[in-house]
């Protein structure tokens, strides 16, 4: 029998799959749309749903996903040090506004996946305990074909960009235009220190 655990995750892979169109007629052309946050274009392909399963198990899955739980799992003993650096850096505030946010992600995706219903893959892609492997899997997932990373494209790779626009604009409308950006922000810096920490 299949738990209702296990069918919520499977309902939010589901979306992220049914979300890989984009949300508006005016994102039809990919190659010529931007990121919001940055002047990367959008990934406009099919989402890397067994990486997006390692995520969300590397936080705990679906029911309880926690970021907390997430950044922990990825920096491994240096997730205490992360923190610390990311709260000089931005302020203790935005760090904790970050974590709102990113479990609000997770739980505003999987309300729409309520709406959805598509097959799905069984297993990650990448040990979610292997905090190097994830971290180097996501860090690639965001690196566009101009060869830099953006946190934008890896979350359209992950999710798609029509369910990563749309999360986005629930942000906006729950916390503010201003925590989504410094979501954005944040999360940039810490993949870009697990890459630096990880010698990717």
């Amino acid at each position: 029998m299949v738990s209702i655990r296990t069918a919520a995750f499977l309902a939010l892979l589901g979306a992220f799959t049914a979300a890989s169109l984009p949300a508006r007629a005016d994102q039809m052309s990919g190659m010529d749309m931007k990121a919001r946050y940055s002047d990367a274009h959008v990934y406009t392909g099919s989402p890397n749903l067994p990486l997006t399963v390692s995520l969300v198990v590397a936080g705990g899955g679906p029911a309880k996903f926690d970021t907390t739980k997430l950044v922990g799992a990825l920096a491994g003993p240096l997730a205490p040090a992360e923190v610390k650096s990311l709260t000089a850096k931005f302020g203790a505030d935005n760090v904790t506004s970050f974590i709102t946010v990113f479990d609000f992600v997770i739980a505003d995706a999987l309300k729409i996946a309520g709406e959805k219903k598509v097959a799905l893959p069984d297993a990650p892609s990448v040990d979610p305990k292997d905090g190097k492997a994830l971290s180097a899997a996501l860090y690639t997932a965001g690196v566009t074909p101009a060869g830099r990373y953006d946190v934008e494209y890896m979350l359209d790779n992950l999710v798609s960009h029509g369910i990563h626009t749309q999360v986005m604009d629930d942000i906006d409308a729950k916390y503010g235009a201003p925590a989504d950006a410094n979501y954005h922000v944040v999360l940039t810096q810490a993949m870009t220190d697990l890459k630096a920490a990880y010698k990717l």
